[in-house]
């Protein structure tokens, strides 16, 4: 079945691309006209940091990365909540702010 499918398609070279082409419009077509629907981003504006060094404990990335860090940070104007982690060799911190914020 397949190679009378084969032989028919190396017969007919023109109707199949012919074919081809109009699955390809057709599909276009319906691409365009389908309705999208679109869902706003209605979370909340957020940066993270990601520190890494390498080799250290939690405590010691803690200490000399996460907390100075944060505490910095947290005078940039409109920055509803920071939130910060450690971890084996990386920090993370998370900066939320204030709705309307660029």
């Amino acid at each position: 079945m397949i190679n009378k499918l084969i032989e028919i398609s190396l017969k007919n070279r023109i109707t199949i691309i012919v074919i081809f082409v109009f699955i390809i419009l057709w599909g276009v077509v319906s691409m365009k006209q389908t309705p999208v629907d679109v869902i706003p981003n209605i979370g909340d504006m957020q940066v993270i940091v990601y520190v890494d060094w390498p080799g250290r404990s939690p405590q010691d990335v803690e200490n000399q990365v996460t907390y100075p860090l944060t505490t910095g940070l947290m005078g940039i104007p409109k920055v509803k909540d920071v939130r910060s982690s450690s971890s084996f060799g990386f920090a993370l911190v998370n900066l939320i702010f204030e709705d309307g914020t660029d």
